[in-house]
């Protein structure tokens, strides 16, 4: 059986209240140093632990931080996990998880779950914003401070605090070395959550590549979901279908679904960087260890980290002022790194 605050009196010879007192270290203790330490000891001895949840009550702070991922299997997600749970361990704040499995369906549960927890602040990963408002106003309502994990607003402010990643200069970075290296016929390899639309991504990467020179017809926009098997079943499917007309550059949203694409290349006996050029996004550690490392538009994960970790503990320790301030942000950039797996495209077959 579990020990009790009564139990820990007890045994030490002292009135439950003073127990309490002292354990709880309140700075309205007149107990003598001889007393809290038969205290201490008691605890000790009894293995009694205080309850974070009735303290949590007591002062107004769980030290606890709920974290939203969309995809615990995603190496980006659980390295932006890891990053912050050292930031928030160091500041003595625990972190809980909750996986939404790319699933928005089940990402609205979990948004809705998490604020019944005994947490102190929410941070996740902004999916769609008009499908987030009544919890943030939930969120609102309750107290609890939310960071939000989010890209250019796009007319849409986030209400909350943010950190920014915006994608477009490293995606911009990545067409113009594909047109460089002489590359005419483009595909975009969109990975979507389950219950997600491809929404205005066909029609704004279309526009990025006509700006350049390149119409609509050599453009092709693929959707898969964000598992390694569905982005080659679809990328397969597409090549299939392609045949001789297939692109030669690949742009996949993440490394996940190059990855997979990949494969599928692989398999119908296209070469990789030879045959068909592949840029990732995210740059996660496994790019590096493929066959040709991947090429990819990198996120900064440990600043997206330390300065979520920063406005975090801005707010939960320093609430009054904090209360008055305006919504907190940082932005940052994508950068695309490049290693193996682009290269110029193969010269055209001579019509016979």
């Amino acid at each position: 059986m579990r020990a009790r605050l009564k139990d820990v009196a007890e045994k030490a010879g002292v009135a439950t209240n003073t127990a309490s007192t002292i354990l709880n270290r309140r700075p309205n203790s007149w107990a003598s140093k001889e007393t809290e330490a038969r205290v201490f000891k008691a605890a000790e001895d009894l293995g009694y632990r205080p309850s974070r949840a009735a303290l949590g009550l007591r002062l107004g702070s769980f030290h606890t931080i709920g974290l939203i991922i969309p995809d615990i299997h995603n190496p980006v997600y659980a390295t932006f996990a890891d990053f912050l749970e050292i930031r928030m361990r160091d500041a003595n704040y625990d972190l809980i998880l909750e996986n939404s499995r790319n699933d928005l369906e089940y990402e609205q549960h979990c948004l809705e779950s998490i604020l019944e927890r005994q947490i102190d602040a929410v941070v996740y990963f902004v999916s769609d914003h008009d499908r987030h408002l009544e919890f943030l106003k939930k969120a609102k309502k309750a107290g609890k401070r939310v960071v939000g994990l989010t890209g250019p607003s796009d007319g849409k402010k986030f209400a909350f605090d943010a950190v920014e990643l915006d994608f477009s200069k490293g995606v911009t970075d990545a067409v113009s070395h594909l047109l460089e290296l002489g590359h005419k016929r483009f595909a975009f390899l969109c990975a979507l959550a389950k219950g997600q639309s491809a929404g205005d991504r066909p029609e704004l990467y279309n526009k990025l590549l006509k700006k350049r020179g390149v119409p609509e017809k050599n453009n092709s926009f693929i959707s898969c979901s964000h598992d390694l098997q569905s982005a080659k079943e679809s990328f397969g499917d597409f090549l299939d279908k392609a045949g001789d007309a297939r692109p030669t550059a690949l742009i996949a949203m993440n490394d996940i679904s190059a990855i997979g694409a990949i494969r599928a290349a692989r398999e119908r006996n296209i070469r990789v960087p030879e045959d068909l050029s592949v840029i990732g996004v995210d740059n996660i550690p496994v790019g590096n260890f493929l066959h040709s490392s991947l090429s990819s538009i990198a996120q900064p994960l440990q600043e997206l980290a330390d300065a979520t970790a920063d406005i975090l503990l801005t707010r939960l320790n320093d609430k009054d002022k904090a209360s008055k301030a305006k919504t907190l942000s940082r932005k940052f950039h994508a950068k695309l790194v490049l290693k193996e797996t682009t290269a110029k495209p193969p010269p055209r077959k001579k019509k016979a």
